[in-house]
């Protein structure tokens, strides 16, 4: 089952070894899940297998110079780090990992893996002789006390006429480990709300109220719970992004289509996470008939739009409760009097503008407890949601909730 892996960027390493030839098959099976692909090559990967089959198999251009200008002034090997969900190397060879062991940086796949935050995986493969080696062997529990997992490896016939361990997993093989690091099972057996995106306060039949959230930051936290192991349920408000597979999506326009779904679902639910940027007010009166420019100026009388979280926050048996909180100043000290005023367990509180927040692919958050305040550095918003999920997760299981799905 590998249904964690859409829209997951995989930076695939491809270092020396005959299994390279394995490395275009891999590409095409994790492109199948909906997995983003980019590749990095070694320059003793490309005696093996050339870049343009591997550009040509992933859709994207290959990477193999460390000091590549046009790379510098397009995405860095600091930027290409950052970019990715997962650093895998498959193959792995013994000298790449003898390298990495020790922390050398001296070609762009190991500064990369010495750069990013992601998790390293590596798919070994050599001759067995060179496996079984003594020095392999204490290079393979340095990397694994450092973190790094190690796939594999099979035994069976190699190329060069030799029996036994060190073959590289199968491309299927492969795949289904890298899918079971995202399936975490932090919120297994629960069941998540999620609400996302603008809403749309109508002024006439073409005009209405709105405002710049682009959906990206809860579509990205109901996809991370729903890897989580929850079922989860997404109320959006109008956006541009594909629905997400498996979890039921219910759209909406208005403040009051969105607050009359939520209320009418959340109490079947464990955890509320209340993403979306909801607006605060409607036009008293919706013009049947397009407004023209008539006058000089006109005026619209608006009216409070019904409060979603914290009419959830006054359920009798509520959820756990995350809420977000945009701000433009004073952002932890907003945050923080809204967490209180709607008797929210948790909030996310991230300032909007300069390219963070709103519309962007960032987010820089402070995640705000009753005891506690963290700030996260900007990070893209796929890789903050899982880290949110985690924490949400730890926080809901210290407080001791129950669920309400199977009464734990």
């Amino acid at each position: 089952m590998t249904q964690f892996l859409a829209n997951k960027q995989v930076l695939l390493g491809v270092t020396g070894s005959i299994a390279a030839y394995k490395s275009a098959d891999l590409v095409r099976r994790l492109r199948e899940t909906g997995a983003d692909v980019r590749v990095v090559m070694t320059e003793n990967a490309k005696r093996f297998i050339t870049p343009l089959t591997m550009q040509a198999v992933s859709g994207n251009p290959v990477h193999d110079d460390l000091f590549d200008l046009h790379a510098e002034a397009a995405m860095g090997h600091i930027e290409l780090a950052r970019w990715a969900d997962v650093i895998l190397v498959a193959p792995a060879s013994a000298d790449f990992m003898a390298r990495l062991s020790n922390g050398n940086a001296n070609d762009l796949l190991t500064t990369l893996c010495l750069a990013t935050q992601a998790p390293i995986m590596l798919a070994p493969a050599m001759n067995q002789g060179m496996w079984q080696h003594a020095l392999t062997q204490e290079n393979l529990r340095a990397l694994q006390q450092k973190g790094v997992q190690i796939l594999g490896t099979n035994d069976g016939s190699q190329a060069c006429g030799d029996v036994g361990p060190g073959r590289m997993l199968e491309p299927v093989e492969i795949r289904e480990k890298l899918n079971s690091l995202f399936a975490t099972g932090e919120l297994a057996g629960l069941k998540v709300l999620v609400t996302a995106g603008p809403t749309h306060e109508a002024i006439d039949p073409v005009r209405f109220i709105t405002n710049g959230s682009s959906g990206k930051m809860g579509y990205a936290l109901a996809e991370a719970a729903r890897a989580a192991g929850a079922a989860v349920t997404l109320i959006s408000g109008p956006v541009s992004l594909a629905s997400p597979e498996r979890m039921d999506c219910i759209p909406v326009v208005s403040a009051q289509e969105m607050y009359d779904a939520v209320m009418r679902k959340v109490a079947e639910y464990d955890i509320f996470l209340a993403v979306a940027a909801v607006g605060d007010y409607h036009c008293q009166t919706v013009a049947a008939q397009k407004i023209h420019k008539n006058e000089a100026a006109m005026q619209l009388i608006l009216e409070r739009n019904p409060d979603i979280a914290g009419s959830v926050g006054q359920l009798s048996s509520r959820p756990f409760i995350v809420g977000f909180a945009a701000e433009t100043e004073d952002v932890v000290g907003q945050a923080q009097a809204k967490r209180k005023r709607k008797n929210m367990d948790m909030i996310i509180a991230n300032r909007v503008g300069g390219g963070i927040g709103m519309g962007s692919e960032d987010n820089e958050v402070t995640v705000i407890g009753p005891d506690a305040a963290v700030n996260l550095p900007p990070t893209p918003k796929r890789k903050l949601a899982r880290q949110l999920i985690t924490m949400i997760a730890t926080e809901f299981k210290r407080k001791n909730y129950v669920s309400k799905s199977n009464g734990k």
